[in-house]
């Protein structure tokens, strides 16, 4: 059974040991994939004073980044959005955010409709607020 690792740098770099996707069989496995930029540590919607205290916070600019990602990732995998059967959400702060992350989702997986779990987490190991896990198939 084929089990390849992927990597692209069109997304943004793991921040440990571990590929972007693992293709095993027809199915792809994605690593967590957060909003950060390829290429860069950025994070869209997110600047620090000096202090290191939120200057500028976005959350709908990491929620369309992560999903954008999560479709860069795929696309170099060999797979594509409507493909997607499962999809895990770590939220750093669920009160705040899951109004505005339930609206974007909605939207960008209207017809792909993949499972769903959505947890809490008290963080994630960059200042992100959002990460995807997911699961699809390879045609």
């Amino acid at each position: 059974m084929d089990n390849t690792k992927i990597s692209t740098d069109k997304a943004p770099a793991p921040v440990g040991l571990y590929p972007h996707s693992r293709k095993v069989g027809n199915l792809l496995f994605l690593s967590g994939i957060g909003p950060r930029e390829a290429g860069t540590d950025k994070i869209p919607g997110l600047s620090f004073d000096k202090f290191g205290n939120y200057a500028t916070f976005d959350f709908e600019a990491q929620c369309r980044s992560v999903f954008d990602n999560v479709r860069i990732v795929l696309e170099a995998s060999g797979s594509k959005w409507g493909n997607l059967v499962d999809v895990t959400v770590f939220l750093t702060n669920m009160k705040r955010d899951f109004q505005t992350y339930n609206k974007l989702y909605a939207e960008y997986f209207k017809d792909a409709q993949p499972c769903r779990t959505t947890v809490e987490i008290n963080s994630l190991p960059s200042p992100i607020c959002i990460e995807l896990k997911c699961i699809a198939t390879i045609d």
